[in-house]
C-alpha cells in the first residue's frame, strides 16, 4: 500500500486554484516539549502530575489515528520516533511537521527569564535531522521523515536584533530549498517594549511580513502564515494586499473553550484559511473531542457557540468533569498570544461588555448526547470515529464529500432531535 494523499497538500492546492475555495487547514502544535520542559504534556483531568513524554505520544498518536488535522507539528525527536521509527504517518491523511527552529522566546522553562529578554535566532535541529533523523544524509533518506517544518521569527523594532532574525530565516530558507524542505512562517508579536502602541503592533506585523517575504521568490516562500489574529481589520488587509498568501492564525495559551472557538470562526470569517491550536487543546478536558468541534467550526458546519455547548454535553456524557462551569466557557477572557504570557490581545467583535456572546442559545440548551453512531457518510466511512480510533479517509474526500459527511452528522449534532456521537473519545477519556 502506497502512502495515502495529504489533506494539506490537496487543500494548498485548491486554495491556490481558488482562494475562495473554502478549505481550511487544521494543526495540532504538539511540540510544547521545546518550549516548557516537564510541564509541556500538560496533565490528565484530575491527575497531580503532569503527563511524561510517553504519554504525551500516546496523546499524538491518537490525533493522528483520528485523522481531524490536517498537520501535527511536533519536536524534532518525537518525529523521528512518531514518524521515522513507527511510520504513523504513512497511512494517514495527517501530514507530520518538526518545529525548524526555537528562538529564545519559547525558552518557556520554571524560573527561566528568557522570554522576557528579546528573542535571540537559535536552532537546535537540522533539517537532516528533522528528514531523516541523522546529520549528513544522503538525499535518498530525505523522505524517511518530514519534508514541512515550522520556523518562527520575533521583530522587536530593534534594527541589529531584526537584522539578524532576518539573516537566520534567510540562511534557513537557503537550505531548505536545497534540500525539498518546506515551512510555514510563524511571525510573534514583540516578546519586549518595541516602542509601539498596541494599536500600531498589527500594520507593523503586516509590513514586516510583506517587506520581508518580498525578497523571496517562490520556492522560498512559505506555504503558510502563523500570526497573533489581531482582529478583522489586520487581517482583511493582509489577506486582500496579497490573495496569494494563506494566512493563518496561531492559538496562543490557554483560556476557555469559547475562547478558541470564537477565535477560530472569526478569523476564517475575515480571510484565514489555517490555524495552529496546541495548549488550547493540549490543556482541554478530552483534545480529541476538542478536535472534533474544531474541526466542525473549521469547516463551516457549527457556530463556536453550538461548539461550546456541544463539547460540554459530550464531556457530560463521558463523565469527564469540565475545568469550568457551561456558563463561565462561554465567557471571552483576554487571549495571550506569547509564550511569556504577555503578548498581544485578539479583538473579536460581537460581545457585550462582560465578554459573552452578543445573542447566544441558552446555556441550559445543551444538545443531548447520546452513544449511537450508525449512518454512513460518503465513500463508505463510519459517520464518527470508531472505536479503535480509525477515522473517514478526509484526505481522499473532495470539499463536496466532506460537506456531505459533516451534514449527516450535524443533523444529528444540533438539530431536532440531535444528539453527540461520544464512543470517539471515550478510549481517550483520560
Amino acid at each position: 500500500m502506497g502512502i495515502m494523499q495529504k489533506s494539506l497538500d490537496r487543500k494548498l492546492a485548491a486554495i491556490a486554484a481558488n482562494p475562495q475555495c473554502g478549505e481550511f487547514i487544521l494543526a495540532d502544535a504538539k511540540d510544547a516539549d521545546m518550549a516548557f520542559g516537564i510541564s509541556s504534556p500538560g496533565k490528565n483531568v484530575g491527575a497531580t502530575r503532569p503527563r511524561n513524554i510517553v504519554e504525551y505520544r500516546d496523546i499524538i498518536r491518537q490525533v493522528i489515528r483520528q485523522g481531524l488535522v490536517d498537520i501535527v507539528l511536533m519536536s524534532a525527536s518525537n518525529n523521528e520516533i512518531l514518524t521515522i521509527e513507527e511510520r504513523l504517518f504513512d497511512h494517514s491523511p495527517v501530514t507530520p511537521a518538526a518545529r525548524g527552529n526555537d528562538a529564545s522566546d519559547v525558552f518557556a522553562v520554571r524560573g527561566g527569564r528568557y522570554v522576557t529578554e528579546p528573542a535571540a535566532p537559535f536552532r537546535s535541529a537540522s533539517l537532516d535531522h528533522i528528514m531523516a533523523g541523522r546529520i549528513d544524509c544522503p538525499d535518498s533518506e530525505r523522505s524517511r521523515g518530514s519534508d514541512l517544518g515550522l520556523y518562527s521569527v520575533t521583530f522587536t523594532n530593534h534594527l541589529e536584533r531584526d537584522l539578524k532574525t532576518l539573516e537566520t530565516y534567510r540562511e534557513f530558507r537557503h537550505e531548505a530549498e536545497r534540500k525539498g524542505f518546506r515551512h510555514f512562517l510563524e511571525v510573534f508579536d514583540p516578546n519586549v517594549d518595541c516602542g509601539l502602541s498596541p494599536e500600531e503592533i498589527p500594520p507593523f506585523i503586516n509590513d514586516m511580513i510583506v517587506r520581508t517575504l518580498a525578497g523571496v521568490t517562490k520556492k522560498g516562500r512559505p506555504v503558510f502564515l502563523k500570526i497573533v489574529y489581531h482582529g478583522p481589520e489586520s487581517m482583511e488587509e493582509l489577506v486582500a494586499y496579497d490573495p496569494s498568501l494563506v494566512v493563518g492564525i496561531l492559538g496562543g495559551s490557554a483560556g476557555t473553550t469559547y475562547d478558541a472557538f470564537k477565535m477560530l470562526a472569526e478569523a476564517k470569517k475575515y480571510g484565514a484559511k489555517a490555524a495552529l491550536y496546541g495548549r488550547k487543546i493540549n490543556a482541554s478536558e478530552q483534545p480529541l473531542a476538542f478536535i472534533h468541534f474544531l474541526r466542525l467550526i473549521a469547516d463551516g458546519q457549527i457556530s463556536a457557540e453550538e461548539a461550546v455547548r456541544g463539547y460540554h454535553g459530550v464531556l457530560q456524557q463521558l463523565g469527564i468533569p469540565p475545568h469550568r462551569s457551561l456558563e463561565e466557557d462561554m465567557m471571552l477572557r483576554t487571549g495571550v498570544m506569547s509564550y511569556a504570557g504577555n503578548g498581544t490581545t485578539t479583538s473579536i467583535p460581537g460581545l457585550t461588555p462582560g465578554g459573552r456572546p452578543a445573542s447566544p442559545s441558552s446555556p441550559s440548551s445543551s444538545p443531548r448526547v447520546t452513544t449511537s453512531s450508525s449512518s454512513t457518510a460518503p465513500n463508505g466511512a463510519s459517520n464518527g470515529v470508531s472505536a479503535n480510533g480509525d477515522s473517514p479517509n478526509f484526505g481522499s474526500m473532495n470539499s463536496e464529500e466532506r460537506l456531505a459527511y459533516h451534514r449527516q452528522r450535524i443533523a444529528r449534532l444540533m438539530g431536532e432531535g440531535s444528539s453527540v456521537t461520544v464512543n470517539a473519545f471515550a478510549r481517550t477519556g483520560d
